[in-house]
């Protein structure tokens, strides 16, 4: 395998492994056995367990900023709106590691921040804003309806989080329209 294909490997294993314990919970060791590398060759990859982190966070952005892509192809308004939403349900109903792993980086970033550390975080808000970005221009929205759908959108993180089936009638109420319906 190349070192490029050995790093896709460790962000796989990193977006699986960090999802189960969190930033503090996973050691590197444990990433460096699933891949099946030793920890010095995982080092050579990645500077460090923070680097790692971060590729997997990214990796989940920009897996949803696919998603999104993908679903509002061709659409504009309302229609982009709901495939939108309605893409986004289905990854994250089937797809829950990535759910985890973005709360899970929603947790690291806050643990890092309040200890003084905002390095940790500035890549991760520059991919939120490049989210924002995007899902803006795929909307066609202005500002306060771009903001509310990324905001209902995090609701919806939550109550999945909180094991709320998907059925459940906030979850509807995400696709139904631009604004939430409670």
């Amino acid at each position: 395998m190349s070192a490029e294909e050995r790093r896709e490997s460790v962000v796989r294993a990193a977006i699986t492994e960090f999802a189960r314990g969190g930033y503090n919970g996973t050691s590197t060791e444990v990433i460096a056995r699933r891949v099946g590398v030793s920890q010095p060759y995982l080092f050579r990859l990645f500077p460090n367990k923070q680097a790692i982190f971060i590729a997997a966070a990214e990796r989940c952005l920009e897996s949803i900023r696919g998603v999104f892509a993908t679903a509002s192809e061709g659409l504009e308004g309302e229609e982009a709106l709901h495939a939108m939403a309605e893409a986004y349900q289905r990854l994250i109903v089937h797809d829950g590691e990535k759910l985890i792993m973005q709360m899970q980086t929603y947790a690291a970033v806050a643990a890092a921040e309040a200890s003084g550390d905002h390095a940790f975080g500035e890549s991760l808000r520059a991919g939120w804003g490049q989210m924002w970005d995007e899902v803006h221009l795929m909307l066609g929205a202005d500002e306060s309806e771009t903001t509310t759908f990324l905001a209902y959108g995090m609701l919806v993180n939550t109550l999945a989080s909180l094991g709320f089936p998907a059925e459940h009638r906030v979850w509807s109420g995400f696709y139904d329209s631009a604004r939430p319906i409670v």
